[in-house]
């Protein structure tokens, strides 16, 4: 990662995003300060990494999908936005490593749970790879929803982050299948509450 690139990136995205959104922030504050933890978000579009991210106070690292990387400009810009290749579907141990380091070393990875876009507001089967990234860490989940009303100009993009699942509430011996499923369970239905909530006051 290159901060003064991502910095200056987070600058230029964010006065774009904001000319042509209407972006609403809400739960900031439960953001952790003193310690490195996952941001686990739903899917919905290409631009989810960047807005999602413009209200972290810390640089964020996102796992993408190593099909991005094939191009070298694309290559060039997101790894010096921080970004590493993850191999979908093949157990990709050293991504898990680096994403693992990552926390550890007190910033914040980046994760859709999902693996995949969802084509509308519900949300899809979240996969395991939040719980053992936790674990194996000892980082906090922090749940995230982003809503759209649309892409047009001037719709509004809405983003909640949720209070975080404390590290001390995900205990997982030796990769449990079981337990892996009930902390995915919890953070599936955090974000679904945060999506909800935004839902609840959108139709009023």
């Amino acid at each position: 990662m290159t901060y003064w690139f991502y910095n200056l990136g987070k600058v230029i995205t964010g006065f774009l995003f904001r000319i042509w959104f209407r972006l609403e922030f809400h739960g900031v504050e439960n953001q952790p300060m003193d310690r490195g933890y996952i941001l686990c978000c739903n899917h919905r579009s290409a631009l989810d990494p960047v807005l999602v991210a413009q209200k972290v106070k810390k640089p964020v690292r996102y796992m993408a999908k190593a099909e991005l990387f094939e191009n070298g400009f694309v290559r060039f810009i997101i790894s010096h936005l921080g970004a590493f290749p993850v191999a979908r579907g093949k157990g990709d141990t050293s991504a898990i490593e680096q994403a693992v380091e990552t926390v550890k070393n007190g910033w914040v990875l980046g994760l859709f749970p999902e693996g995949t876009r969802s084509p509308n507001d519900q949300l899809l089967r979240f996969k395991s790879g939040a719980a053992v990234i936790a674990a194996q860490s000892g980082g906090d989940l922090l749940p995230a929803a982003i809503w759209y009303s649309g892409k047009s100009f001037r719709s509004k993009v809405v983003i909640r982050y949720g209070k975080p699942i404390e590290s001390s509430k995900i205990q997982i011996e030796e990769n449990s299948a079981k337990q892996i499923k009930v902390v995915i369970g919890i953070l599936r239905d955090e974000v679904e509450q945060l999506l909800e909530e935004t839902r609840s006051c959108e139709s009023k």
